[in-house]
Parts: structure tokens; sequence; C-alpha cells
């Protein structure tokens, strides 16, 4: 018999942690380079622009949890192609850090990528759940999937940002698997990809370089590029419970992007193991209760959209530890919730309002 079921409030819980760790962290590891920088008015300047986005990031969490996903099914196609046409309109501003990634409103910069990546997996979770889609013809690879999944993953390589190319390609393809797709077809998906990816960096050159330095890395640790050497350093240096919040050392000019891309290597080295421990099992819950409320549900596209939020955020958090422990070639990913920075904050937390808005539908049983 259905019944209604109750929000999801561990997945509040988690995220909320993580959030309030992501924020302690994002001070302390940013208030040396805004002390010392007088562009910044102070050291506090990053933690009062991260509290404002953790403001919208509820904000944006609340809307998509209380929001009927009928209703936000309507707009996935307008919102898809308006995703798109942000990504078109970056490269016609002006370049920040000499990419492509960021439009400037009202003094903030925002990552169209990652509303692109958002609005992806609605489009999966919505298009492979109507009836007359059977992925056993491979035309539909050749149309509508293959040509948007290609187009978003070239204006996001060409701005660049290899990072988030390799979330949504790869979000991509385990949603299709989810939704039936054969395992030969996304062999052969995966085959053109990889070919793309090679002509990309070794005959065009496109990041050969961080490229190179990692596999050179494989035979000798000390050629790895800086900011992983500084990064494996601050971990090493963090031992069992940390040299103590706010006394990290290399994120003072060492450490490369300590409060963004690297804030694993923060944790570590101010927290230690004891504080990676916590973000570990903190991140861990977050994809265990998508992983439930994905299994919970009994609609298609329910299960696709729950499933795909799910993936996507977990490809996310792999690649961006990946890239700390020096496993994979830096890719500038930051890592949900506990990076700085609002449009990954803001995106994430609507994902995860989404998972409690389904955590919430009518199923057969309680997650």
């Amino acid at each position: 018999m259905l019944k209604e079921r109750k929000i999801d409030f561990l997945l509040f819980v988690v995220v909320s942690a993580l959030i309030l760790l992501g924020t302690v962290m994002v001070y302390s590891s940013s208030s040396a380079i805004a002390d010392s920088n007088s562009k910044f008015s102070g050291h506090a300047f990053f933690l009062k622009r991260q509290l404002i986005w953790v403001a919208l990031a509820y904000i944006a969490m609340m809307i998509s949890a209380c929001v009927p996903l009928d209703k936000i099914r309507r707009l996935i196609w307008p919102a898809l192609v308006f995703s798109l046409l942000l990504l078109v309109a970056v490269f016609f501003t002006e370049p920040i850090r000499g990419t492509h990634r960021w439009l400037a409103i009202a003094g903030f910069a925002l990552q169209p990528s990652e509303l692109f990546k958002l609005m992806l997996v609605f489009y999966l979770a919505h298009s492979l759940s109507h009836k007359g889609r059977n992925l056993d013809d491979w035309r539909f690879y050749r149309w509508p999937y293959g040509p948007v999944i290609a187009l978003g993953a070239v204006l996001i390589a060409l701005e660049p940002d290899l990072g988030i190319v390799l979330v949504l390609v790869t979000t991509a393809i385990l949603v299709l698997y989810l939704a039936g797709a054969r395992v030969t077809h996304l062999i052969m998906a995966i085959g053109g990809s990889s070919l793309a990816v090679y002509v990309m960096v070794f005959i065009v050159g496109y990041k050969r370089s961080r490229v190179d330095d990692y596999l050179a890395s494989l035979a000798d640790p000390m050629a790895a590029p800086h900011q992983v050497k500084q990064a494996i350093l601050s971990l090493a240096c963090g031992g069992m419970f940390g040299v103590g919040l706010g006394d990290g050392v290399f994120k003072q000019f060492f450490l490369p992007e300590p409060h963004t891309d690297f804030i694993f290597a923060s944790i570590g080295e101010e927290l230690g193991l004891a504080g990676l421990t916590v973000a570990l099992l903190l991140l861990l819950g977050l994809i265990w209760r998508g992983i439930r409320i994905a299994t919970a549900q009994t609609d298609r596209f329910r299960f696709l959209l729950a499933s795909g939020l799910t993936i996507c955020l977990g490809v996310n958090i792999i690649i961006n530890i990946a890239v700390v422990l020096g496993m994979i070639p830096t890719t500038g990913l930051t890592l949900p919730f506990l990076s700085y920075g609002g449009s990954s904050l803001i995106m994430s937390s609507a994902a995860v309002g989404v998972l409690l808005n389904l955590s919430r539908g009518r199923a057969g049983a309680a997650v």
C-alpha cells in the first residue's frame, strides 16, 4: 500500500554539517591570503562572501525541496537551452585568471557549467523516462543524447574546465546505463570520448602539460606539479589530529587554492586524519542517503533523477579527492559543500533539495 514518506531529515543534517565544516575551513584557509592582499577587505573577505553563498544555497535547497517536480519537469527544456546559452555567453566576457568559466554579476562570479551539469541530469532523466525510448536502437545516441552531451562538453572544455567535463560525461554514461543502454553501445561511447580526449591532449595540446607532469610523477614523485606536492605534504604534516584549526602553515602561500580546489588538504593539515575521517564520513553519508532515496523510487523519471544527482555529486567528490592525493592530473574542480565558491555550493544544494523532494514522495516502503 502506498504511503506518504517523511522528508529525509538525516540527509539535511549531513549536508548542513558539511556546509558548516566547509564554512569554518574556508575562513581558516583563506584568512592569511585575504589579510595579505590589499584588494581584499580584511582577513574575513572570503568568509563574508561564503556566508552570502550559504544563505542563497539554503534558499535554493528549500525551493527545490518544496516545488512539485511536475512543475520543474515542464521547464527542463527551456532551462537546458538557457544553460547552453550561458556557456556561450562566457566567451564574450573578460577572462578571469586566464579562463572563460565565469559570468560576473553584481560583483560575484557565477559558473554556468555548474548549472548545465544539473540541467543535463534533469534532461536525461526526463527524456530517458519516456516510454518510446528504446536504447537498443543506437540512433537514440545520435539524437538527441550525443549532440546535447557533446555540445555542452565541448563548450566547457574550451573555457577550459576539464574537471566539469569529466563529471558530466561520467554522469551521463552511468545514467544511460541505469536507463538500460547496451554495454556495447556505452563502450563505443567511452571509446569515442577517449579518442577525443587523446586528440585534444596529445595532438592539439589541450592541458598537455598537466598530463605530462602527472605521467612524470609516476616515475619520480618529485616531478609532480607544485600544488600536488604541497597538498601531499600538508596532508602528511597533519598527522592524526592536525596542527590545530587556524594554525596551518601550507595555506600561507605554499599550497595554491587552499580554500577552493585543495581544501581537502587544508582540512588534513589543520584537523589531521581525524578531521579527514569526519569529512569523508559526511560525504559518504551524503551519497548513501542519495542511493537510498533513488532505490525507494517507483517512478522511472524519479529513479533516474535521484540516481543522476547522486552520481553527479559522487563523481565530483571522487575526482577532487583523487587530484589532492595525486592519483589523477589536476582538474580545477572544487569539493562540493566544503570548498569556497557560490556556483558549486548553490547548484549542489539545489540538487540535494531535489533529493529531499524525492524522499517525501509516495512509494511502497519507507526509506
